[in-house]
C-alpha cells in the first residue's frame, strides 16, 4: 500500500511574524501531535490483529469471502480521505483514520496465522529502531532530502510493477530482491517524509488546519512503517510449521 499524500516535494512553512523561540515551540507540538497519532494508529492495528488471529474471528473473516472485503476496505479510506482532505471536518478525518488503522488490524490479523510471534516480534522491533533511526535524521539533517524523495518515489513505483509481475512468475528469488527493496524504498522515505513535515509546518494555518494536516502526516508514516514492517517480516520471518 503506497502513501497518496504529499508526494509532490516540500515548501518550508514560513516563520513571518513569529519569533524562532515560539514557532520552534509549534513544530516540536506538531510533530508530537503527528507521532501521537501515528502511534495510536499502530496500536490499535496491532491489537485487532492479534485478537482476530486468536479467536473465532480468524475463520469468520479469512475462512470466507469477508476476507476480501477487509483487504480492500483500507484502500477505500485512503481514497475517500485522499478526495476530500479540503471538505472533510477534522473529527471525520480524525474518525476516518481509527477506522483506516482498524481495519488494516483486521487484515493484517493473516500474518499471526502465518509466521510465528517470534519472528514477528523480531521483525517489529527491527523495523521500529530503524525506522526511528531515519525520522531523527530526517528531522535533524540541513541536508535536502527532496532530491532523495524524488528518487525513492521513483523506485516505488518500480517496486510495485516488480510485485505485480511476481504474482504470475512466482519467483522467490524475486520476492527475496522485492522484499529488500521494499525495505530500502519505505525507510528512505521516513526520512524523507520528516523532512516534509517539518517544512510545511507553518502556525500561520491554524490550530484546526494543523492537526488535520498532524492527521495526514501521520497516516503517510504510519504506511511508511507499515509497509517496511511486512517487506522486513517477508525477510526475517519464520514461518509456522502446519
Amino acid at each position: 500500500m503506497t502513501d497518496p499524500f504529499f508526494r509532490s516535494g516540500s515548501s518550508s512553512g514560513g516563520v513571518a511574524g513569529l519569533d524562532r523561540v515560539t514557532f520552534d515551540a509549534g513544530l516540536r507540538t506538531h510533530m508530537q501531535r503527528v507521532f501521537g497519532y501515528m502511534g495510536g494508529g499502530l496500536a490499535i492495528t496491532g491489537l485487532l490483529a492479534w485478537v482476530v488471529a486468536n479467536t473465532v474471528l480468524a475463520q469468520i473473516i479469512f475462512g470466507s469471502p469477508l476476507r476480501w472485503v477487509v483487504m480492500l476496505a483500507p484502500l477505500a479510506f485512503i481514497f475517500v480521505m485522499n478526495f476530500r482532505m479540503n471538505t472533510i471536518s477534522l473529527s471525520g478525518l480524525k474518525t476516518m483514520f481509527w477506522l483506516f488503522c482498524g481495519t488494516m488490524g483486521l487484515s493484517m490479523g493473516a500474518i499471526f496465522l502465518v509466521f510465528t510471534g517470534a519472528s514477528i516480534a523480531r521483525a517489529f522491533f527491527i523495523t521500529a529502531a530503524t525506522f526511528g533511526a531515519m525520522a531523527l535524521w530526517g528531522y535533524t539533517t540541513k541536508r535536502n532530502l527532496a532530491s532523495m524523495g524524488a528518487f525513492l518515489m521513483m523506485g516505488l513505483f518500480g517496486l510495485m510493477i516488480a510485485m505485480i509481475v511476481n504474482i504470475f512468475m512466482m519467483s522467490s528469488m524475486l520476492q527475496w530482491m522485492v522484499s529488500i527493496a521494499g525495505v530500502a524504498i519505505f525507510t528512505g522515505l521516513t526520512a524523507w517524509d520528516v523532512q516534509r513535515i517539518k517544512q510545511t509546518y507553518s502556525e500561520s494555518y491554524g490550530a484546526e488546519a494543523n492537526d488535520k494536516l498532524a492527521v495526514f502526516n501521520a497516516l503517510s508514516l504510519y504506511l511508511n512503517f507499515i509497509n517496511a514492517f511486512q517487506f522486513m517480516l517477508e525477510l526475517t520471518g519464520q514461518v509456522r510449521r502446519s
